[in-house]
């Protein structure tokens, strides 16, 4: 058996070699990964700070402020509080809300798909309320009742009552809690069909019936056209942004709190608003819509009766008409003639019909979804107007 000599070996083990050095002095990862061609071999690593610089120089700004400044900002966590909305709506979901599609066309940052959700609740809502109160609106009063809660001139108004405030410019560098809207930014017209009329079909002549105000238009049964220079304008794209923030924050409720949460705020924010339907009618001929109403419904040809009078002879006289269905008074009107007496009479009678409600407290259809809710009874809805 041969003898290992231990001086020998002791040299060589604890002698340094050259390439531990320069793997002890090898440069970080991040550090030494460059970009280099085929022809060269090596190249110097410049400095990582220089780097940064270069990167923050040839990077381009951001069109809106990014979410994770969304934590920090205060605006954004007042807005949160004045709303009650619930923990489970985080201030990201709510700053991307603020950021509309003409300030950044992205829509994986912009709120146009929370307010295309948003909006389709809200009429949703809105138009069973409408339905089941007055049942008996005739069509074009429904769809003017729908805009008065749910248009872009109401949902404005609720925006800027929250104290919501616009930025002069959208940037990265912009609070996250500010509106964020451009006006010579992209602006489309989303259908709820995805239908737009040409040129020639919109200047065509054509009668719209009911088929054309519900499968072909908007959802407040308008033509879907190219907007004018008046909707172009920058007083009514800023209306626009400031309503498609509701929608928004209507859909960010309904994605993280559920469907009876955006109900609630539905409620409690759009629906509890005081409209007067009354005041949306428009009468042609009224003394032949009436009479066509009684023939309709079977009832006594209305009968128009001379109630009071005073001032026959001096410049302002005032007489009251009523209209009577055999024993029943379905209106009155006063007027400084006859037949204005009697054309107001029976606009008060077509209004005391298509007004008709059975009260505030009505049960609409979506109450059904709520557990333990009663069986479901039919509301009535009428045929419909009659010219």
């Amino acid at each position: 058996m041969k003898r290992l000599r231990l001086a020998r070996w002791s040299g060589q083990l604890l002698q340094a070699r050259p390439a531990a050095a320069a793997v002890a002095a090898r440069q970080p990862f991040l550090h030494a990964v460059r970009c280099q061609s085929s022809s060269s071999a090596a190249a110097a690593v410049p400095d990582f700070a220089d780097e940064v610089a270069v990167e923050q120089e040839t990077r381009r700004p951001l069109p809106s402020p990014p979410h994770e400044r969304a934590a920090d900002s205060a605006k954004l966590a007042a807005l949160h509080a004045r709303l009650s909305l619930s923990k489970k709506l985080p201030l990201q979901t709510l700053a991307r809300a603020l950021i509309t599609q003409s300030a950044d066309p992205n829509a994986n940052f912009n709120n146009s798909n929370l307010a295309f959700l948003g909006s389709t609740i809200i009429n949703y809502h809105v138009l069973e309320y409408l339905v089941c109160k007055w049942p008996r609106l005739p069509m074009a009063i429904l769809y003017e009742a729908l805009r008065a809660y749910a248009g872009q001139e109401s949902l404005q108004q609720i925006a800027r009552r929250w104290g919501v405030e616009s930025a002069a410019a959208p940037g990265e560098e912009v609070d996250p809690g500010l509106l964020q809207w451009k006006a010579d930014g992209e602006q489309t017209v989303s259908t709820r069909w995805g239908y737009v009329r040409s040129e020639a079909q919109r200047n065509a002549p054509y009668r719209r019936g009911l088929s054309s105000r519900v499968v072909l238009d908007d959802d407040f049964g308008e033509m879907v056209k190219q907007p004018s220079q008046e909707e172009q304008g920058t007083r009514h794209l800023q209306d626009v942004a400031f309503g498609s923030f509701v929608q928004a924050i209507v859909g960010s409720i309904y994605t993280h709190c559920g469907r009876e949460a955006a109900k609630s705020f539905v409620t409690s924010h759009i629906l509890s608003r005081q409209i007067d339907p009354s005041i949306l009618f428009e009468f042609k001929l009224p003394t032949r819509e009436l009479a066509m109403l009684c023939a309709r419904e079977g009832f006594e040809p209305p009968l128009a009766r001379l109630e009071s009078e005073t001032g026959r002879l001096s410049r302002t006289p005032v007489y009251v008409v009523g209209i009577y269905s055999g024993k029943e008074k379905l209106g009155e009107g006063a007027g400084p003639s006859l037949d204005i007496a009697r054309r107001k009479a029976s606009m008060a009678s077509l209004k005391a019909w298509y007004l008709y409600s059975p009260g505030n407290k009505v049960r609409v259809p979506s109450d059904m979804m709520e557990e333990g809710a009663k069986p479901w009874k039919a509301p009535h809805v009428d045929i419909g107007e009659i010219i």
